[in-house]
């Protein structure tokens, strides 16, 4: 396996982040202090980070037009905190996150199913054409 990404690689996949977070762990010998609770902790840590972010700037607009390219950098860092230490925990605890995300979405689409009251670019019955 190539340990780094390639330029222009369209995407990277749970399997190669959790490998390479494993191998990062062992490397380091590190393993011993990757305990569900100590990578829990580590992660809720990260998401206070990246809350620390969007702490005082209101609403933003997606894309964040607004953001400087080094605030947008950091960003970037603490959301890939957040993955890694996530990927960390799912695979130090045996479960498969891409399926358990799959598994998820699905169940979330049943509890809340799309329908025409729910979704604006619904037209609720109603032909363009009708008249009131």
């Amino acid at each position: 396996m190539n340990g780094g990404i390639q330029e222009g690689d369209q995407s990277v996949s749970l399997d190669l982040l959790k490998h390479k977070m494993a191998h990062f762990a062992k490397e380091r010998n590190w393993d011993h202090f990757h305990s569900p609770r100590n990578l829990l902790l580590a992660l809720v840590g990260e998401v206070g980070e990246l809350s620390e972010i969007f702490q005082w700037k209101g609403e933003v607009p997606k894309g964040l037009p607004d953001w400087k390219e080094e605030e947008k950098v950091h960003l970037g860092e603490e959301l890939s905190d957040v993955l890694l230490y996530l990927v960390r925990l799912s695979d130090i605890c045996g479960i498969d996150l891409g399926k358990a995300a799959l598994r998820k979405a699905e169940l979330n689409a049943i509890k809340y199913p799309a329908s025409k009251k729910n979704n604006p670019n619904a037209n609720n019955g109603i032909s363009i054409t009708e008249s009131g």
